[in-house]
């Protein structure tokens, strides 16, 4: 049903241009099916459902501001491919005279919804997708017919508690194949409550949750855009997961008119889900978990600063990537899958990937649609894909505005883009598909895309992001490290020195910007990787201190020239570990959390130290000293830190 927020104004769009007043419009286009059953996608294999238990909408929001017009729709599917969007955009051009360039549409993630878009062993409902067009186009109308002097201002909050990341690295002898046949699972999604043979989390989440809010004149609420990293909750029949909840609970929270348009739209979330794993089963129901999601948004509308007016700008860019097509050995293991099967429909995971090499066989490359909007000091990217939590973090560091949202699944849907490292560790998200088949290089180039928009958008330079200080950090560096690897990295090859000396390298496969052992800090993962730091001269009176987490049993965790630190026996797995290697001439003196654990004379020469090699599990924060740490600054050090 189409709910319109105000009747049509007569002002003419000069007149407000003039008096620098924002106006802004809201609506609501009914887009549930009518016709049941329908293919529900974004499962491994196709299934259907035969009742509605939410009704599904496409909600759109307008905003001008005296010079120029933009369009934010958010619609209650699974995924929209790009074509499917293109038009729909067009028929809104002509009903609205907003420029196709200047609507930005994307999908909430139900995976109740019907299938408007083939995914992996499911077809598109075709019927469905083909009425889908003309009612994102008359949401996007109905809100530009709407349009009424307004304020609006942005906020976040941020909500640890619902969003954790759901890709877990497995233990180096519990590695899983993939549909190929071949040992490449590292790394994979949904590992199971407190599983054992899961190691720990394969990157860091973003507990983000941005609110864009518009009041009438009247300071009466008249749309909220939000926007969190979490994938989706889960449902039975057709429904719009939690995203419908959401906008119904929030015009509630926020005691607004019938009139108010509630949109939830998806962040960075190809790796995060409400499932904490590293914990027991939680029992929670759709509804409570929109109740906590609310709750969280209210806090952020709280803080909410208003204004009558802000400058408006947005941009698009294309870019053209490259999918990881099948060399021929694969294409002819699928193609003989493919024959086998016939027309009927994979009924299994290898008969779908079978399926999927050929289709990225016929279409070695995408083009994609790049989006970033300017709403006074907040900005916005658009993203077609799944990316990880840490590409949002990414932009949102290096973001020119202080408060940016990412939406993701926007002006089309090319699959998960996980970043390049990830590929190593393999897993359901890196396997080429229509659903991950873009370049192994598409996240960098992505982010990089988008950062130039919001410099364009923004007409200022990206910022450098800064790691964050906490205690700990503070304690080392009045200690005056040499060098100071603090692992920070969100990406690279390089791991960058605080002191100013030269970066020390990653070598093999890690993961990035995991949570460290002090407030802020970040860690590397080890999956069969290391770090080496420069060589150089320490002399014969030095110390090195890091902190570690290890995923298995007295593991060397570094070495420097012949002398090396072991884990002892009976320090616990999976926690973090203070070490400190201590050269005093001849002597060494290893420490663990402060205490000596042995004493003995240097076995070699010192020079290049190296943390991981044969050590599994995560790194942060090493310092190199070239002089002897007394106890009383080890014992500082780590009592400084502050998980």
């Amino acid at each position: 049903m189409l709910r319109l927020l105000c009747l049509l104004t007569l002002v003419p769009q000069a007149a407000f241009a003039q008096a620098g007043t924002l106006r802004a419009g809201a609506a609501s286009v009914d887009i549930t099916p009518s016709v049941l059953p329908v293919i529900t996608n974004c499962q491994m294999l196709e299934r259907t459902a035969d009742k509605v238990i939410g009704p599904l909408h496409a909600r759109a929001l307008v905003l001008d501001d005296g010079s120029n017009r933009i369009a934010i729709a958010v619609v209650d599917s699974c995924m929209l491919p790009r074509e499917l969007l293109d038009l729909a955009k067009e028929m809104a051009r002509l009903e609205t005279g907003i420029a196709t360039e200047r609507m930005l549409v994307s999908a909430t993630h139900s995976h109740t919804a019907p299938a408007s878009m083939a995914c992996l062993g499911s077809d598109m409902q075709l019927d469905y997708a083909a009425d889908l067009p003309g009612k994102i186009a008359a949401a996007i109308a109905a809100a530009a017919r709407s349009l009424q002097p307004a304020r609006i201002g942005w906020a976040v909050e941020d909500d640890t508690e619902h969003t954790h990341c759901r890709r877990w690295i497995f233990r180096r002898d519990k590695m899983r194949k993939d549909p190929f046949g071949n040992l490449t699972v590292r790394a994979n999604m949904h590992p199971g409550y407190e599983n054992p043979d899961a190691v720990t989390e394969s990157g860091p989440v973003d507990p983000a949750l941005t609110v864009l809010s518009v009041q009438t004149r009247q300071e009466q609420p008249l749309a909220l855009l939000a926007n969190y990293s979490m994938h989706y909750f889960g449902d039975t029949q057709v429904s719009p997961d939690y995203y419908g909840l959401f906008a119904k609970k929030i015009a509630t929270r926020l005691g607004a008119p019938d009139t108010f348009i509630g949109m939830m739209s998806q962040g960075a979330s190809g790796d995060q889900m409400w499932m904490d794993y590293g914990k027991p089963k939680s029992n929670i129901t759709i509804d409570q978990y929109a109740d906590g999601v609310v709750e969280t948004a209210w806090r952020a509308y709280q803080k909410v600063r208003y204004q009558d007016w802000v400058p408006l700008a947005m941009e698009e860019t294309l870019l053209t990537l490259k999918r990881r097509v099948p060399d021929e050995e694969r294409l002819r293991w699928a193609r003989a899958i493919i024959e086998l099967m016939g027309p009927r429909k994979p009924k299994d995971q290898t008969e779908v990937y079978a399926r999927e090499q050929i289709f990225l066989h016929q279409e070695p490359e995408r083009e994609l649609r790049l989006q970033a909007i300017r709403i006074g000091d907040f900005g916005i990217t658009a993203i077609p894909n799944e990316v990880y939590a840490l590409t949002g973090l990414k932009l949102k560091a290096r973001s020119p505005f202080p408060l940016t949202m990412n939406i993701e699944l926007a002006n089309g849907a090319e699959g998960y883009i996980p970043p390049p490292e990830q590929h190593k560790l393999g897993g359901y998200t890196t396997w080429p598909a229509r659903t991950a088949g873009l370049e192994v290089t598409a996240e960098p180039k992505i982010t990089e895309a988008l950062l130039r928009l919001l410099e364009k958008v923004s007409k200022k330079e990206r910022r450098a992001p800064i790691a964050a200080v906490g205690s700990y950090s503070r304690a080392v560096s009045a200690s005056k490290p040499a060098a100071y690897f603090r692992l920070h990295e969100m990406e690279s090859t390089i791991a960058r020195d605080s002191m100013g000396g030269p970066p020390a390298s990653y070598d093999g496969s890690a993961a990035h910007y995991l949570p460290g052992p002090d407030e802020g800090s970040r860690a590397a993962y080890l999956a069969g990787g290391r770090i080496v730091t420069p060589a150089r001269d320490l002399g014969q009176s030095y110390s090195v201190e890091l902190w570690f987490w290890s995923a298995a049993p007295t593991q060397t965790v570094f070495s420097v020239g012949g002398d090396s630190w072991k884990a002892p026996a009976g320090v616990p797995l999976r926690q973090w570990q203070h070490a400190v290697l201590v050269r005093d001439g001849t002597r060494l003196r290893l420490y663990c959390n402060a205490k000596l654990m042995s004493e003995g004379e240097a076995a070699g020469n010192t020079g290049t130290l190296i943390a991981g090699a044969e050590f599994e599990g995560k790194v942060s924060e090493v310092a190199v000293y070239r002089r002897v740490l007394d106890e009383q600054e080890i014992t500082a050090h780590f009592a400084a830190a502050k998980p």
